[in-house]
């Protein structure tokens, strides 16, 4: 039997989390090195399944499949195809930035209310949800896939609650109660998605027989599977509701908000980076692939839905006065963008929006990670606290332009390519819906370039005037992610070619072809 390489990449870092969280209370600095290496040794072991990876062969490749749960036909089944490893190599590449920007959120604190902060148990929490978050994008098995979406809930809720953000306005009183608010939220709405899901699973698993995409797909195609227009269209809602919590997709996107804005800047990037891109990915591989029809059905509201995203989340980010608020509202409107563009159920549109998946994991890291090293130096998230930045820490300033500008879309960065494409596969199936989500791009202009002027430009306030530049840690984490901005914007190439058969998969599951451009004969 081959090497089950997608196993050992995602049990590489729960084998860290393990690792990490028994390393001795005093040693904090081992166990943070020892998760960076775990995090490090899973990124190469994505690159090799990247580098293995032949676009033009099986739709799922590397494929292992072992028995489970055998009475209730619940196999260990996993195979990537192109979008599942593109939004692989995001996760792992991600995640070493995140251990690096997050190297001081967890020491202890001597305060009143909080004598201790468990090191290990945070970067342990960090690696666990790295391993479940690839474990789903690889899962071939209905069952298998609901168990991790689920499980991952338990440790982003400890990271979110147990772990938040230093720099709150309150006392520290206050503070644990909007983290514990922000933790509770979070899981309420998850886990209610949750819930509707594992019936439809069931739902599922009566009418096909089998938890496999593999065996359900076969049984479709040689006509021994037929669902009932209701039936599909239920299970469809059952499976779209939890996706669009997770993603998330107005106007279930309120909890996103509170626990990116209490959770610390490197949390925040995993939540909105990696964690939500898990839903958006599963209306891919889930209910386009199981349920093609109700897909269809369901379009017309899923794109108003996704419309509204775009539009009230790039609004409500211009009128914030909190720096990771207004991050969390532009990333629901980022959100309405890959949720159009993947049921515009056009080949340009689900090739945008898988790439705006990685994209948007990228842009988002870079400007939320500056943003929190800019807060960490302040100790405020409020926009009204700043001012002049860019005179006392001019790469500091430099970088979090860069990242602001990657957001709006500006050409020449990775973000500009992708919603290129959703904008070109919605106009070219509906135009109308083409033309309201390109005010977002409107709107992006405005809350990111009013942000960095009311923080970074300006005369400088008082209390930045001796404010540090980054610093050598902080350079390792903003410069490399800005070169992979810049390289992807320029370059889309490498991810294009292993994202665009899958997407034909894809469009051929949904029965869909590309509208072909009326062009008027010649008189």
């Amino acid at each position: 039997m081959s090497f089950p390489l997608l196993t050992a990449t995602a049990a590489l870092p729960a084998i860290g989390a393990i690792a990490t969280a028994a390393v001795p209370a005093a040693r904090r600095t081992a166990a943070k090195w020892l998760a960076l290496l775990f995090s490090l040794g899973t990124l190469v072991l994505a690159a090799v399944v990247f580098l293995r990876f032949e676009p033009g062969g099986d739709r799922y490749q590397l494929t292992e499949s072992r028995a489970w749960i055998a009475d209730f036909g619940v196999r260990y089944e996993l195979g990537v195809d192109g979008i599942g490893v593109a939004l692989l190599g995001l996760t792992a590449l991600l995640i070493p930035f995140v251990i690096v920007a997050a190297w001081h959120d967890a020491d202890p604190l001597e305060t009143k209310s909080t004598r201790w902060r468990p090191t290990q148990g945070f970067f342990a929490l960090i690696l666990m949800v790295e391993a479940m978050v690839i474990l789903s994008f690889v899962a071939t098995d209905v069952f298998l896939f609901y168990i991790l979406f689920e499980a991952m809930l338990i440790p982003m809720y400890f990271l979110i609650g147990g772990f938040g953000d230093r720099a709150h306005a309150g006392s520290d009183e206050s503070a644990a109660t909007q983290r514990s608010y922000a933790a509770v939220k979070f899981l309420l709405y998850n886990l209610a998605g949750g819930l509707i899901m594992l019936a439809a699973v069931i739902g599922l698993y009566v009418v096909a027989g089998s938890f496999s995409l593999s065996e359900i797909a076969e049984a479709r195609a040689n006509g021994s599977l037929e669902m009932a227009t209701s039936t599909e269209r239920w299970l469809f809602l059952g499976f779209f509701f939890a996706f669009a919590v997770k993603a998330p997709l107005w106007p279930l996107h309120t909890w996103l908000p509170n626990a990116m804005g209490e959770a610390t800047a490197p949390v925040a990037v995993l939540i909105t980076a990696i964690v939500d891109k898990v839903g958006t990915f599963a209306m891919l591989r889930f209910c386009l692939g199981l349920f093609p029809e109700a897909s269809k059905w369901a379009t017309p509201v899923v794109i108003t839905l996704a419309l509204i995203s775009i539009v009230y989340g790039a609004l409500l980010a211009v009128g914030q006065r909190d720096i990771k608020r207004l991050i969390a509202y532009a990333s629901i409107s980022h959100f309405g963008f890959i949720i159009l563009g993947i049921f515009a159920m056009t080949s340009q549109g689900q090739s945008g929006a898988t790439l705006y998946m990685v994209n948007h994991g990228i842009s988002t890291a870079a400007l939320l990670l500056v943003a929190g090293f800019l807060i960490t130096r302040r100790g405020s998230r409020l926009i009204a606290d700043y001012g002049g930045v860019q005179k006392v820490a001019p790469v500091l300033a430099g970088t979090f332009l860069i990242g602001g500008l990657a957001t709006l879309s500006l050409p020449g960065l990775a973000p500009f390519v992708s919603e290129f494409l959703v904008l070109v596969g919605t106009f070219s199936a509906y135009p109308v819906a083409g033309i309201i989500a390109t005010s977002g791009i409107v709107l992006a202009a405005l809350y990111v370039l009013v942000l960095y002027q009311r923080t970074m430009t300006g005369p400088v306030q008082e209390s930045v005037r001796s404010m540090p530049d980054l610093r050598a840690r902080e350079l390792a984490v903003a410069v490399p992610l800005i070169a992979v901005l810049i390289f992807l914007g320029v370059f889309p190439k490498p991810l294009t070619d292993v994202v665009n058969p899958a997407v034909e998969h894809t469009m051929s599951d949904v029965q869909q072809k590309d509208p072909q451009p009326e062009v008027e004969a010649a008189k």
